[in-house]
């Protein structure tokens, strides 16, 4: 029976270029993506790019632009880094389409008649000198957890999320000066209410969330759950439904995290399926991952899933919350803001998208952080992707190649190798549901290096002089593994696999499954899977 898998990948701020932070906490969204489309299963892979909120406004500020046009930007500046990095998502949209405001407006209101949001009166920061309300990212101040620097909705040092009535020391960000309290009428969304369905949620997914979501997610409620204002003095955003709002905008911590449902549903209906059905809590073969950085744990975990509890939908909340830690430079944080940071376009321009996206995976923060730099990728490429994976299959086909003018003859599989490969595709596919990336390309690496020592144990290149049949053997054994590496590593360096698969002959595989070969097989176009980097 099919699956229903779906995935959202965390929304970028359209407010500068992507670097290795943004690759590296999206990437697992890819790759399970990949591996449960091979599974034949039915699949929703969506994100796009958060294109409202202060950031995009301060950035058209500082560059003398509209907040459109900055967002319209990089938008399209992270369309064009994504297909360079190979993600292959179902949709990738932005919160500027028609689509998203209609689907947010039309479930505020849903929100709004459920009675989880209701009107009141606050004292709001305002700035004399500015003479205007301020929105929590044009407030900095002090953090009252930790007493690091923090904007006035979450704290840089300790990521903790914050209402801006906590921060203390506050000062406009543009002028400098202090802020003053002055009434102000919101529309707020009542999370505490969901302070019991949020408990369950991480009690039952303890063994499914990674440990720094179960960690981040505990703590935030036991600091204790606030109302928090669904709207913000703003004139860029969605617009908020309700007669009296017309100066302000829906908040964007609520408009982007229904994203992945407004997205999802417009795939859901471009294929005419029904995303209600889809999305049932009811449906046991449904299964939904989150994927995004360490900083946006407190979004997927508490937030997003009181929204869509509030929405009545009975629809699934967080199966699989796969939240990287971070990639730092010199043991800090990256971060657009500090400039500290290796883009996702310099990258590109160093390296093949199989080399980040292997790295990235191997050697990536899906635990712990990480410290990154264009010499550890370096050797990680020589190392895996040229030494162990390339060298076994160029040493293969190019013995053929010059041997037997490219044509391998067929032979009998050794059944020792064939038992490791379909336990590795057990394996690898179970890690991957998992979401435990790392030790799923490990086994595949694994795979690799036992290929690599059979290759050498079995001395083809002398039993090719001596025993003819056994030679056979051997490197159909070899060619067995090859082409079974065309689909284990497919979800990961996909075009080392179209590579291999052109050489053999092979069509695209679409399914998990062993890849059985017959017959004699004749080598097209050999070429190299990678070449070494001097640096």
């Amino acid at each position: 029976m099919k699956r229903k898998i779906f995935i959202g990948g965390a929304w970028p701020y359209a407010n500068y270029y992507l670097h290795v932070g943004h690759v590296a906490s999206l990437l697992p969204g890819d790759v399970i993506a990949r591996y449960y489309r091979a599974c034949g299963d039915d699949v929703i892979y969506v994100s796009g790019s958060d294109c409202h909120g202060t950031p995009i406004t301060e950035r058209a500020k500082l560059e003398g632009k509209t907040p459109g046009e900055i967002a319209n930007f990089y938008h399209n500046e992270f369309v064009k880094t994504f297909d360079r990095l190979n993600f292959k998502y179902d949709k990738y949209s932005s919160t500027m389409s028609n689509y998203h405001e209609k689907y947010v407006m039309d479930n505020f209101l849903r929100l709004l008649d459920n009675g989880y949001i209701f009107e009141d009166y606050e004292d709001q920061d305002y700035c004399e000198t500015c003479n205007t309300f301020l929105s929590d990212r044009e407030i900095v101040g002090t953090c009252p957890v930790c007493g690091g620097k923090s904007t006035g909705d979450q704290c840089e040092v300790c990521n903790t999320s914050l209402n801006s009535s906590e921060v203390k020391d506050k000062h406009c960000k543009t002028c400098g000066n202090p802020t003053i309290l002055k009434k102000n009428k919101h529309l707020y969304f009542e999370l505490p209410k969901f302070k019991g369905v949020l408990q369950n949620l991480i009690d039952e997914n303890k063994d499914r969330w990674r440990k720094n979501a179960l960690g981040e997610a505990q703590k935030y409620i036991d600091m204790g759950l606030v109302n928090r204002a669904a709207t913000r003095q703003l004139t860029w955003g969605v617009k908020v439904p309700v007669s009296g709002y017309d100066d302000k905008r829906i908040y964007v911590w609520i408009e982007a995290v229904l994203g992945y449902l407004s997205v999802g549903s417009e795939v859901a209906s471009s294929r005419e399926i029904d995303f209600d059905s889809f999305m049932n809590d009811d449906n046991k073969e449904l299964y939904t991952y989150y994927v995004h950085g360490k900083d946006n744990i407190p979004f997927h975990t508490t937030i997003f899933p009181a929204l869509v509890s509030g929405l009545n939908k009975n629809y699934r909340l967080p199966d699989y919350i796969i939240s990287s830690a971070y990639v730092n430079i010199n043991n800090e944080k990256m971060s657009k803001s500090k400039g500290n940071l290796i883009s996702a376009n310099e990258l590109l321009d160093n390296f093949e998208s199989d080399t980040i996206r292997f790295y990235l995976t191997f050697n990536g923060p899906e635990k712990n952080d990480i410290n990154c730099s264009m010499d550890d990728i370096v050797q990680v490429h020589n190392k895996f992707l040229v030494g162990t994976i390339g060298n076994f299959v160029n040493r293969n086909l190019s013995f053929i190649n010059k041997k037997f003018d490219g044509v391998i003859t067929s032979g009998k599989i050794d059944p020792k190798i064939k038992d490791l490969v379909i336990k590795t595709y057990d394996s690898v596919g179970k890690c991957i549901e998992n979401g435990e990336l790392k030790n799923a390309i490990t086994t595949i690496v694994d795979l690799v290096m036992s290929a690599n020592k059979y290759y050498d144990e079995e001395q083809p290149w002398v039993k090719v002089k001596e025993d003819i049949n056994s030679f056979n053997d051997i490197t159909y054994t070899c060619i067995y593994i090859i082409a079974n590496l065309s689909n284990l590593l497919n979800p990961f360096i996909p075009n080392c696999c179209l590579k291999i698969r052109n050489m053999l002959g092979l069509d695209e595989n679409n399914s998990w499954n062993e890849i059985e070969i017959n017959g004699d097989i004749k080598i097209k176009d050999l070429e190299m899977l990678y070449e070494r980097i001097d640096r």
